[in-house]
């Protein structure tokens, strides 16, 4: 399985690609989406979109990850995080990826077993458990932890599920109080 990890910001986006085999987790790529501030938000969201993407198209992610928006203090910087968000999930599904959300909590509890670990922290455990030279950039390690915490979180009984190519197992979603296939 091949997990596309991504760490949403109308400034700066990380994406980072891990393969899944078995238990072993394995680095494909990760990067920054650096978005022009110079523009308006209409033209920022396109760059995210655009290059989300461009990312799933070069690296080819099974599955993705994305870390869900927190609510802060300041509501007009939370809507514009929740839009950078809903470019990179619009990105997502326009390349018809399956979406697995996560909260920071989950992130670093899987990553480093404290859900309250310092930005530091996290870069230097991806680093360990991908077996990487350096250090990654702190949206690049955000990114990466993101497709870790999936690969740990995922369950096991449908990752065999998709190494075996079998369908996977239906699930009953309630929508507005009607039951749907």
């Amino acid at each position: 399985m091949r997990i596309l990890g991504i760490d949403p910001g109308l400034r700066r986006t990380g994406f980072g690609v891990i393969e899944v085999e078995g238990s072993r987790l394995r680095y494909i790529s990760s990067g920054t989406i650096v978005v022009p501030t110079d523009q308006p938000l209409a033209g920022r969201l396109k760059v995210i979109l655009d290059n989300i993407r461009e990312v799933v198209q070069s690296t080819r992610p099974s599955v993705s990850a994305l870390e869900k928006v927190f609510v802060n203090a300041n509501p007009t910087s939370t809507l514009l995080l929740g839009q950078a968000r809903g470019a990179a999930v619009c990105a997502l599904a326009d390349s018809l990826l399956e979406v697995h959300e996560y909260t920071a909590l989950q992130i670093k509890k899987s990553v480093v077993g404290n859900g309250h670990a310092a930005k530091e922290q996290v870069q230097k455990m991806v680093q360990h458990l991908l077996e990487l030279d350096g250090i990654p950039a702190p949206d690049s390690a955000d990114a990466l932890a993101c497709a870790i915490c999936h690969a740990h979180l995922f369950p096991l009984s449908e990752r065999l599920r998709q190494t075996a190519g079998i369908a996977p197992s239906r699930r009953t979603r309630v929508r507005a109080g009607r039951v749907l296939g």
